[in-house]
């Protein structure tokens, strides 16, 4: 798709002068879980309070090493599935795109929730994820569903409270 064709999709005309033209408000449908972080008249911000803090949500960053099945698309989207089932999280989206010519996989699981994202390099066993949640979602859940369908030789993980003091 050539870009001037994706900035069109996106609202973005090129041929005409947009600060010369009202903006259009476009209208998209709700999904019910998505009114767990926030709604559109009523905001409820699903903040999260643990240990006396509160923060808008758990960042997950996940490093896969010695892994395998990196660059099957079908088996990516599946343990991306699954991740969202066990965390308790809502998916709205998959998008996954394959590399050539090493096989690598980039994509993102949208959720109501925020997102899980991977990239992996299979040439090097590798894959990095991330795995952010608001809410009441469990993103601890996903490391097993990880370990499992890539049986990496080893994971790490770290935790980041996204918003702490801030919100």
């Amino acid at each position: 798709m050539s870009e001037s064709n994706a900035l069109f999709q996106l609202g973005i005309d090129l041929n005409n002068d947009s600060s010369k033209t009202q903006a259009e408000v476009l209208e998209f449908p709700v999904h019910h879980a998505a009114e767990r972080c926030t709604t559109s008249d009523e905001r409820k911000d699903f903040f999260i309070e643990r240990d006396g803090k509160r923060f808008a949500g758990t960042h997950l960053i996940i490093d896969l090493i010695g892994a395998s099945r990196l660059d099957d698309l079908a088996h990516i989207e599946a343990a991306l599935r699954r991740c969202v089932e066990v965390s308790k999280a809502t998916l709205l989206h998959i998008h996954l795109h394959h590399f050539t010519p090493n096989g690598g996989v980039s994509g993102v699981a949208v959720l109501s929730e925020s997102h899980i994202s991977i990239h992996s390099w299979p040439e090097a066993d590798y894959a990095a994820l991330d795995v952010f949640m608001c809410g009441e979602a469990e993103p601890h859940n996903a490391i097993e569903v990880l370990r499992e369908a890539f049986k990496p030789s080893e994971i790490r993980v770290g935790e980041h409270r996204r918003g702490e003091g801030m919100v």
